[in-house]
């Protein structure tokens, strides 16, 4: 367990535990007198082990609104001597939490798709919903700033309040911001119908942990955001804008041993003794639910009836005892749901029912704890007919109670403790009355020892998976989070000190700056066309003009694009461009030169070229680039679900024929499929560049800046290492020495490191954009960033020239193509996956 203890005073970390509704039941006994009882399970007991480690208070709603001050000032206080703030809603209410929560997005998250809007009601739309929903999420944040102190971590639940981790964000962005779901999450198809999906997604992604029951949950919210937002998914969570958010999967579970004491109870006991003699010779099933749409009392109910006429042996010895527990009665759904239900009630009770024996046994109300107990202690079967569940506790509440009895569990496959409790459980889809019935029929005739075995293994999950440990994990897991502060002790790589980069530069005397192409010099891509559109950043020209004339600064643009394209750009600039990764170089005269070794085998060029050709055929939107040593398929622009699934039967295509005996390299990218020439890298032609260069300009003044920035490959950062070689020993590694005298070009190292460079720590800047892990010192956010610094570096150039020039000329271009930035966007999205995945630079 992670001690959250500060260590200066010896004070607990405190917890802002923020939810909807307090834990509270709030009744009013006077004139400005509140009795207050805490309710028990739910968060509550989830948070026990928590409240131990934390110094814990409660943010949420008292369950009535005061309209008086005074009143309102008395229910707080009364609040805060139990550790709760409350918050208000006022005449908010009723759109936030019956229109939008329960109206909107509860049908949304429980695949029940997008209700009808009552266009006839205009002080009820969608719109002001959504505003109410706003707002209400204000005033929590309100609420929580009032109360907020430096340090204090912040747990957000549930659906109510989605737009809340942005706005503490906005206030503060150091906060920790922890975000779980207590419901299912649909799939993207279902979730995309929502008008505002975009904004309450891009909300949540401002936290530092979002925590799901199941892992169907989590991935359905991963690929949501991938689709709608166009971010990316990785094993940790998702990227954007190089930010990362922890997405991880942690189920809810119960307090085991309030229910194993229970049953211990004297007046427990009692209450099981009465009801074995009230159900004497017949086994009992048992189910206890709300009363609402997602649950499947019909569905269970049509299951029970069709069990019964296919087993007439056992209509006079089995009894279905069913807690239905009533919910938003005012509700035109809910009632229909209630008259439903009692309508089949009737029927089968009608059907298969005496003057002495009735087969079902349905209550409409809740049940106190202690008889709730004796029910899950006595019953042979629990039956459990969701239609779409986040957890279902009660299946959770039923093995805790059965030590003894040991009865069958028969669960819905669409409920959340399916994926825990499966093991133990005859799984069931509700919706297949055949297959409900026949999993009756199964768990009562389950053998002794079959039910033994189910029952221990579940029993053991139970007990094992509380809800202590559930609010722990999840605890541990965001205090584990890393925030701004904490990136120099985790080694992540620093923000970049602009001013020290241009203090530098204005003091050397021999500056040499290498660029990535794609994603970092590259302009506005139109996405509707189907051809690669790379063109320069018009922000950039007049900058890298300046920079390219400089005598003392030597510009490289390294890039696996093709000379062709690298020329068509480039070509007016005195510039070094290198084409697919250094195959081919060009010096500032125009003049290209090709490293093409003699021995490499190009044969598989054309096969594979008829393979992309073929796929870029079948898939709207995509393109694909060819050069001499390099293939590139981009599926950006098409359907991302679409684009994967094809790459995927790209590759099996590509590795059964064309490359299946070829000396290649294969690179899956985020929206990208690479074939290229095998071992070369851009820290392999970084020394033929250097040695081209040191020969091209008869370089006597040794290099004594570098300035090294890209949205590079994993597999290209050794660029960054190159350098830091030099730095180290000033002279480069034996394991660099190896790697480039396997070249037909090999740098000629003796002269090499004591007389090309001689670089101090502080004049080495290595910069990769918006990437999460990278061998780079230094990370941005995108290449927006890039193009800022390099016109600050212009202006230090274009200044010790000319006495005349100002910052407005530089930023001249900027300012005409301001609508421009709008595509940064677009290059930000690519951020560097964990796994099989890596991001293309072209």
């Amino acid at each position: 367990m992670v001690s959250y203890d500060d260590e200066s005073c010896g004070k607990r970390q405190r917890l802002l535990v923020v939810a909807n509704r307090l834990p509270v039941s709030a009744k009013r006994t006077g004139e400005n007198s509140w009795s207050l009882e805490m309710s028990p399970g739910g968060l509550v007991s989830g948070l026990l082990g928590v409240a131990t480690e934390f110094e814990t208070k409660w943010v949420g709603w008292p369950g009535v609104d005061v309209y008086d001050v005074v009143e309102e000032k008395a229910l707080s206080e009364s609040l805060a001597e139990i550790k709760c703030i409350p918050v208000f809603f006022g005449e908010v209410f009723d759109q936030y939490y019956n229109g939008y929560c329960n109206g909107i997005l509860w049908p949304i998250l429980h695949h029940l798709g997008l209700p009808q809007e009552d266009h006839n009601d205009t002080n009820k739309t969608f719109q002001t919903q959504y505003d109410a929903y706003k707002k209400a999420n204000r005033k929590f944040r309100d609420v929580i700033i009032e109360n907020y102190e430096e340090g204090d971590l912040v747990w957000i639940h549930d659906y109510h309040l989605m737009f809340l981790p942005q706005y503490l964000k906005e206030y503060n962005k150091n906060i920790k911001v922890g975000w779980f779901l207590h419901s299912p999450f649909p799939s993207s198809e279902v979730f995309k119908t929502l008008p505002s999906r975009s904004e309450l997604l891009r909300s949540l992604l401002t936290a530092d942990l979002l925590g799901f029951h199941t892992y169907d949950f989590a991935s359905h919210f991963v690929s949501t955001c991938t689709r709608i937002l166009g971010v990316e998914g990785t094993p940790e969570g998702i990227v954007d804008h190089g930010k990362v958010t922890r997405v991880a999967v942690f189920p809810i579970g119960i307090d085991p041993n309030r229910f194993i004491k229970a049953c211990e109870l004297p007046e427990v006991r009692q209450q099981m003794t009465e009801l074995k003699e009230r159900f004497a010779g017949k086994k009992v099933i048992l189910g206890v639910d709300r009363l609402d749409m997602i649950k499947g009392i019909p569905q269970k109910f049509l299951g029970f009836e069709k069990f019964l006429e296919e087993n007439m042996d056992w209509r006079d010895k089995v009894v279905l005892v069913q807690i239905a527990v009533p919910t938003r009665n005012s509700v035109p759904e809910y009632r229909k749901v209630k008259d439903q239900v009692h309508g089949l009630v009737g029927r089968i009770n009608g059907r298969f029912g005496s003057v002495s024996s009735l087969p079902i046994h349905h209550l409409d109300c809740s049940v106190d704890f202690n008889f709730l107990c004796a029910l899950y202690a006595i019953a042979d079967v629990m039956l459990v007919t969701s239609l779409r569940d986040g957890m279902n506790l009660v299946s959770y509440e039923f093995i805790a109670c059965q030590e003894a009895k040991k009865g069958v569990l028969v669960l819905s496959e669409f409920a959340g403790a399916a994926q825990s409790l499966g093991a133990g459980a005859i799984l069931v889809n509700p919706w297949d009355v055949t297959e409900v019935s026949s999993a009756i029929k199964e768990a009562l005739n389950m053998p002794a020892e079959e039910r033994e075995k189910r029952h221990r293994v579940n029993f053991q999950y139970v007990k094992t998976h509380s809800a202590k440990k559930w609010g722990n994990d999840f605890m541990s897991e965001l205090h584990d989070t890393f925030s701004e502060s904490d990136m120099k002790i985790k080694k992540i790589p620093l923000g970049l000190p602009q001013q020290d980069v241009i203090q530098r530069y204005s003091k050397s005397n021999n500056r040499l700056i290498i660029l990535g192409f794609f994603g970092t010099l590259t302009g506005p891509m139109n996405n509707h066309n189907e051809d690669l559109d790379l063109k320069l950043n018009p922000e950039l020209k007049g900058a890298l003009k300046a920079l390219c004339n400089d005598p003392k600064t030597t510009v490289v643009v390294m890039s696996r694009s093709g000379k062709n394209i690298l020329e068509k750009i480039f070509g007016e600039y005195n510039i070094w461009l290198a084409a697919e990764n250094g195959m081919f170089l060009r010096d500032t005269s125009g003049e290209w030169v090709t490293y093409i070794p003699e021995n490499m085998n190009l044969d598989w060029v054309d096969g594979a070229k008829n393979v992309f050709k073929y796929f870029t055929d079948r898939t709207p939107r995509s393109f694909f680039e060819a050069s001499e040593t390099s293939l590139v398929w981009n599926y950006e622009n098409a359907d991302v679900e679409f684009g994967r699934a094809q790459a995927r039967d790209l590759l099996q295509y590509l590795w059964a024929g064309p490359i299946s005996n070829a000396s290649v390299d294969v690179v899956r990218g985020k929206h990208s499929v690479e074939v290229h020439a095998m071992s070369e890298t851009k820290g392999v032609a970084v020394g033929r560049i250097l040695e081209e260069i040191v020969r091209k300009n008869s370089v006597t003044t040794p290099i004594d800046y570098v300035f090294c920035s890209g949205y590079f490959l994993e597999k290209d950062e050794d660029i960054y290492t190159f350098f830091k070689s030099e730095i180290v020993s000033s002279k480069v590694s034996q394991e660099t020495r190896s790697t480039f005298s396997s070249s037909n070009h090999s740098l000629k190292k003796k002269n090499f490191s004591s007389n090309v460079l001689d670089l101090k720590k502080g004049n080495y800047f290595s910069v990769a954009i918006g990437q999460a892990h990278t061998k780079a010192r230094y990370v941005v956010d995108s290449s927006h960033d890039v193009v800022d610094i390099l016109q600050k570096l212009a202006v230090v150039t274009t200044a010790a020239t000319s006495d005349s020039f100002s910052w407005s000329e530089v930023y001249l271009t900027r300012k005409r193509n301001a609508d421009s930035k709008r595509w940064i966007h677009c290059i930000n999205r690519r951020e560097l996956a964990v796994g099989d995945t890596e991001l293309i630079d072209m």
